[in-house]
């Protein structure tokens, strides 16, 4: 469960990316909606990082050992 939802976070960070590269080639860098797209691209890296850290932090996910 905790793999799907990681790669689905993954495609959607990197679905945000290109748009946010489409919308800044097509809106020629004067639209907002750019601004959005990478926001949106930030916002879910963050949320991520913090379900990776949490999951590591409560055993979902184990640790490496030698």
């Amino acid at each position: 469960m905790l793999r799907i939802v990681v790669v689905l976070l993954l495609l959607g960070i990197v679905g945000s990316l290109f748009s946010g590269l489409f919308l800044l080639y097509r809106d020629r860098g004067q639209g907002e909606r750019t601004v959005r797209a990478l926001t949106l691209r930030i916002g879910l890296s963050i949320v991520l990082f913090l379900l990776l850290l949490g999951s590591f932090r409560f055993g979902f996910i184990p640790g490496y050992t030698q």
